[in-house]
């Protein structure tokens, strides 16, 4: 994975009402920090953001970003620590970059996708998936876009773990190995348990009836 260059630039002012003028101009308030970087306040065009969350998602975005300061241009990588949004417009309010080392591994969320067409699926199972993302630890250019699972011998009633899942380079996943992630379901047998039921219950109380009938049969003679 390659570096995406975002530019940002120095704030200085601070509180409700100066945040609240820079996103009416178009700029969103962030903050950049790390183990060895005092936080820095810094805002971002919105357009930016925007053209960057569709090139991938933002647990896995490695960032190189560009600082305007008093003339100068500063770089430093970094990843995306904290999107928040508006509950209701989705509009972003402040974003959080954390400050990374390119030759140490970090950690970040990588979604789940599934590859080819399950035996269970043709067979009338339904594919269910338990984790749509898993955390991985790997150098920052080695953090890959999505994780592929083969499903196509997936039969009903079969499951794929985390310790089933191989990844290329030295990239370890940070989940239990006998972590379900992927398992196909039987929707036949589900509907069928109910039925059983039912009939159980009807046998029940033709039997209850027999057995109230009996005494009374028994008193006429």
């Amino acid at each position: 994975m390659e570096l995406i260059e975002l530019k940002t630039k120095i704030r200085t002012t601070t509180g409700n009402g100066p945040a609240r003028r820079l996103r009416m101009s178009g700029q969103i308030p962030a903050v950049v920090y790390g183990p060895k970087t005092e936080p820095v306040l810094l805002s971002v065009n919105k357009s930016d953001l925007e053209l960057l969350f569709k090139k991938g998602g933002i647990g896995q975005v490695v960032l190189n970003l560009v600082i305007q300061k008093n003339g100068e241009t500063l770089t430093m990588p970094a990843m995306i620590k904290e999107l928040q949004t508006h509950p209701v417009s989705r509009n972003f309010i402040h974003i959080d970059f954390y400050e990374i080392e390119m030759d140490q591994k970090i950690t970040a969320k990588i979604p789940i996708v599934t590859t080819g067409i399950a035996k269970g699926v043709e067979l009338g199972g339904v594919l269910q998936i338990i984790r749509r993302e898993l955390e991985v630890e790997c150098l920052p250019l080695e953090v890959p876009e999505s994780i592929e699972i083969d499903i196509s011998d997936l039969d009903i009633g079969d499951s794929i773990h985390v310790g089933k899942i191989s990844l290329e380079g030295e990239i370890e996943i940070l989940e239990d190995d006998n972590y379900t992630v992927v398992t196909m379901l039987s929707p036949k047998l589900e509907e069928e348990e109910p039925e059983e039921e039912e009939e159980e219950e009807i046998e029940g109380e033709e039997a209850e009836k027999e057995d109230g009938e009996t005494p009374e049969a028994g008193g006429e003679e």
